[in-house]
């Protein structure tokens, strides 16, 4: 059953990509990538509709032609999260969920479970989901630091905590499932980007040099976002084995 707060996902996809181009339309197990993530945020209990945000044509015709929901957006944003905000501004919904096309491994399960903490504590104006993580020197994966209420504390594309006097200290990445109040959302866009922002490029960073905070969810969990080939053939590996894709190949 649909939630009575009106829960909306928007895949921000774009055709460029520096490190895998054209990344969004790969081929994973017979499906392009952004269907992966499409078809798996439908499974997903506590969102009432979903949408792929994209300047692209060939992207458009891609999800248009497997019957998924396409909004044009400019090819202007320098972020995934400026390109929702744009797309959702004619939405009717209280949450948009940004989901990164390039999470082709989703579970519908952690999308519910982070969406639930926008939903039952309408203090939180932005949720992300966070899983344990060990591996050192990937500055493609964004390490996250928390405090005890599980507010976000920082995002580095460097290892931390530190090591330097502590022999592997447990690490948190974010698992770029990123729930909005909308209104929320609308602001951010309108939010000078900080240093840090630039420095790590990573626009949540902007949430908090402006003060606000981000509540994390943390799940257990081995999906990786597909940024290099060596993602890309590990993905294919694991989609073989993955309980979601039986319900939509």
């Amino acid at each position: 059953m649909k939630s009575k707060t009106k829960t909306v996902a928007i895949l921000p996809a774009r055709i460029e990509s520096s490190r895998l181009p054209r990344k969004a339309l790969l081929d994973i197990c017979g499906l392009p990538m952004i269907i992966h993530v499409y078809r798996r945020c439908l499974l997903a209990s506590k969102l009432d509709e979903v949408y792929v945000a994209t300047d692209s044509s060939e992207i458009k015709e891609c999800v248009e032609s497997h019957g998924g929901m396409v909004i044009m957006t400019s090819s202007r944003h320098q972020t995934g999260t400026d390109r929702i905000a744009e797309a959702a501004k004619n939405i009717d919904a209280e949450i948009i969920v940004n989901v990164q096309g390039d999470e082709a491994m989703v579970n519908p399960l952690y999308i519910d479970k982070v969406v639930a903490e926008l939903q039952t504590n309408s203090d939180i104006n932005v949720g992300i989901l966070v899983n344990p993580y060990s591996k050192s020197n990937s500055p493609s994966d964004i390490k996250v630091v928390l405090n005890k209420n599980n507010d976000v504390l920082y995002l580095s594309r460097s290892d931390i905590p530190s090591n330097s006097r502590f022999d592997d200290p447990p690490m948190l990445k974010a698992y770029h499932i990123v729930p909005f109040r909308k209104k929320f959302l609308l602001q951010f866009t309108k939010l000078e980007k900080g240093s840090l922002e630039k420095i790590e490029y990573n626009e949540y960073l902007r949430i908090l040099e402006h003060g606000y905070r981000i509540r994390a969810v943390q799940v257990e969990s081995d999906a990786v976002s597909v940024d290099t080939i060596e993602d890309l053939e590990y993905v294919r590996k694991e989609m073989l084995k993955d309980k979601w894709f039986s319900q939509y190949i």
